[in-house]
């Protein structure tokens, strides 16, 4: 059999696998808040940038025709 040392707790790991792991699920959950305040601030931006177009392109015909 393999020697697999133990640490004070009995739950050592040699390769770090399980800390890895626990590190990668961890990382994703904080992040989902933040990816769906992004996306609604840049629908705002996107609308904004939507009605600023049209607004000068009326006021460009305006000008033109008037």
């Amino acid at each position: 059999m393999a020697h697999n040392p133990q640490g004070t707790d009995g739950n050592y790991d040699p390769a770090g696998s399980t800390q890895m792991f626990r590190a990668f699920v961890d990382e994703g959950t904080p992040r989902r808040p933040q990816q769906v305040a992004a996306r609604s601030g840049s629908r705002v931006g996107l609308i904004a940038g939507v009605v600023a177009a049209v607004v000068i392109i009326a006021a460009v015909a305006w000008l033109a025709l008037g």
